[in-house]
């Protein structure tokens, strides 16, 4: 590591409820586009100073994507802009070798997953989803981790621009 750089930048920022076409107001779409796209971008451009030439930005994405989901496509379209932000940015930073890449969870067991729906209709929501997943089951936020220090590491030191779907295969089917 330099001193006083940042070999290592993950931007996390992720929220969202569900809100039916019709329903969406301008208020619920700042909201999470505030959150989701400009809390990534403007977190990402503040650290740049601070980020060593061949770095790694992991940002989060999610597998809403690249899939429709009924009453979330606010969420969905901020996740899209988000993995198309991995895209373009590798490209701004290629002169500093600084890769860039995307992670894209599938469900992932987390309070914010589970917030979604009342406390009584957690369990449901929970089987419905795992009931998605070719592996048949949600994922745990361990093994998201685990992509994202992947994506850090050296071994992935070729790998730029990438969405690494973490998701037990939902997207793939």
């Amino acid at each position: 590591m330099n001193a006083g750089k940042l070999d290592i930048l993950f931007a996390n920022a992720g929220g969202g409820d569900m809100m039916p076409l019709g329903a969406i107001t301008e208020e619920h779409f700042d909201r999470i586009f505030g959150t989701n796209v400009r809390g990534v971008l403007f977190t990402v451009q503040k650290a740049l100073p601070l980020l060593s030439n061949g770095g790694s930005v992991i940002l989060t994405s999610s597998t809403t994507s690249i899939q429709g989901t009924a009453n979330f496509s606010v969420y969905s379209a901020s996740k899209a802009a988000v993995r198309n932000f991995a895209r373009s940015w590798a490209l701004d930073l290629k002169d500093r070798g600084i890769r860039v890449n995307a992670v894209s969870p599938g469900p992932i067991r987390t309070p914010g997953l589970g917030g979604l729906v009342p406390d009584e209709a957690r369990q449901g929501l929970f089987d419905a989803l795992a009931s998605q997943v070719p592996l048949g089951r949600l994922g745990e936020p361990e093994e998201i981790g685990k992509a994202v220090a992947f994506l850090a590491s050296d071994a992935a030191s070729f790998v730029n621009g990438i969405e690494l779907f973490v998701d037990g295969g939902m997207a793939q089917v």
